[in-house]
């Protein structure tokens, strides 16, 4: 079996008296794709916080390859190999594409090394034709293609990523569906997603949450024709 990478044992958030995580446990492999899907307010982005290093559980434990990483913060986290992509990026809207991601990849390379693996990642990105551009004046598609570059350039063994289709248009979720799948095949990855046709595009295996558990686990077309699911989150008629 391959090896687990990411594991979370009874994890759980409060907020005063609202139980947001409830003693969640996961369990991801090697070069696998999980989406975490679920309602407003089912938990998932709360479970993505606390295995990031947003914010610590109130209870319960995080590992990562083995190591327990629970009260670590993000930047600890993500020094051990793992890219994260929050719906608040660290990017530098003055600097240029090209900038954005060389420093990204200065964190783990030599400026030569920087200068070589920047170049690729911009060609596997597909943003040679923006590479000199500033980031504040991208779309957002392309915004959002550049964010999935500074975590790539790292040549993570896991990653995080948090809406990364968020309001984009078809093409451009296309475009990162592929860049996903590309990712995947050296890197684990955890996605949470609202985009229903994106989901079914690039998950296999889903996990919803709801009211700050794990409701099911399976395959993505399972998960989308149980019922309980439907009535939770996609509605009844769906």
């Amino acid at each position: 079996m391959a090896e687990i990478v990411l594991e979370t044992q009874g994890l759980t958030m409060r907020f005063g008296g609202v139980v947001a995580a409830n003693n969640v446990d996961f369990t991801l492999h090697a070069r696998e794709l999980r989406c975490l899907i679920g309602p407003n307010g089912a938990g998932k982005s709360t479970f993505f916080k606390c295995v990031t290093g947003l914010q610590t559980p109130t209870e319960g434990q995080v590992f990562m390859r083995g190591e327990e990483t629970t009260q670590w913060m993000s930047h600890e986290i993500a020094s051990l190999g793992v890219g994260i992509k929050t719906q608040n990026p660290n990017v530098l809207d003055s600097l240029s594409v090209f900038e954005n991601i060389w420093l990204a990849a200065r964190r783990f390379h030599t400026p030569i090394e920087a200068n070589r693996k920047s170049q690729e990642i911009i060609e596997r990105l597909a943003l040679s034709s923006i590479a000199r551009a500033d980031l504040g004046q991208l779309a957002h598609g392309e915004r959002q293609r550049v964010e999935l570059g500074l975590v790539a350039v790292g040549d993570p063994w896991l990653v995080l990523l948090d809406e990364p289709a968020a309001g984009m248009s078809a093409e451009d979720v296309e475009r990162m569906t592929e860049i996903i799948h590309e990712l995947n095949k050296s890197a684990a990855i955890v996605i949470v997603e609202h985009d229903m046709q994106f989901i079914r595009s690039i998950a296999e295996n889903v996990t919803v949450f709801h009211q700050g558990s794990v409701l099911m686990e399976d395959h993505v077309d399972l998960v989308m024709a149980d019922q309980t699911v439907r009535n939770v989150y996609l509605g009844k008629k769906a």
